[in-house]
């Protein structure tokens, strides 16, 4: 075990939520898991995109999909990238393989895992072309921040992930933990903000708007983008 797998695995930064899987979503993972499932289970420490995928391609994971619809929608529009869902959640999940088998989409493939554990034991070492992270759970409350994700480990982890030249970007609208979230980023030596030290990147266009942003902004909130590269 890695010391980053055993300082980040004590504190876990999500809590499994409840709620009822659909028909649909369990008829959707009971029969077409096979084709869009991967588990830590399966040879997961030689992970090979190419075998995955049938092909090679730019290979881009997000952290945390929620109900999975900003990554299929995206996967949909970008049918030349390989993408890799991680979520927890398994109504989510459930929900994102119906869409997948609805649209015959062959380029998204879902881990219903920690995503700590998925990088850590599924994820080759410089390997992916993007890592996203939009919404996390912000844990406002001070004594939980400790549970936020956007911490130097983690930030080391992805940074080792991440192909030269390779993205992390990271959305929240949560105005303190982007704080925070920047300023943990731009001490990173692993990592350059695109933007610039200390500075925000305005929303892409290529980012879809998530059910978490658009409820964020019906409440009034902000969005604050960071887009992070690996050197090459």
């Amino acid at each position: 075990m890695n010391s980053v797998h055993q300082s980040l695995k004590p504190i876990r930064s999500f809590a499994r939520r409840g709620g009822r899987l659909t028909r649909g979503q369990r008829r959707a993972l009971d029969q077409h898991w096979p084709r869009y499932g991967l588990s830590l289970g399966d040879d997961a420490e030689t992970l090979d995109f190419y075998r995955i995928f049938n092909r090679l391609a730019p290979t881009i994971m997000e952290v945390g999909f929620g109900d999975g619809e900003a990554l299929f929608a995206v996967a949909q529009k970008n049918p030349q990238n390989n993408y890799i869902g991680v979520e927890v959640h398994r109504p989510g999940v459930g929900h994102l393989v119906l869409r997948l088998h609805q649209y015959n989409l062959t380029n998204v493939k879902v881990f219903c895992e920690d995503a700590i554990d998925v990088l850590n034991n599924a994820v080759r070492d410089a390997s992916l072309t993007e890592l996203c992270l939009f919404f996390p759970d912000p844990w406002p409350r001070k004594k939980h921040h400790k549970r936020r994700i956007v911490q130097p480990p983690f930030i080391d982890l992805v940074a080792r992930k991440l192909k030269p030249g390779g993205v992390f970007h990271y959305a929240t609208d949560w105005q303190e933990y982007a704080d925070e979230a920047l300023a943990r980023l731009d001490a990173s030596s692993n990592l350059v903000n695109r933007a610039g030290t200390g500075i925000f990147s305005p929303r892409p266009e290529h980012r879809p708007e998530t059910r978490f942003e658009k409820r964020g902004r019906r409440l009034g909130h902000g969005v604050w983008d960071i887009i992070m590269e690996k050197p090459a």
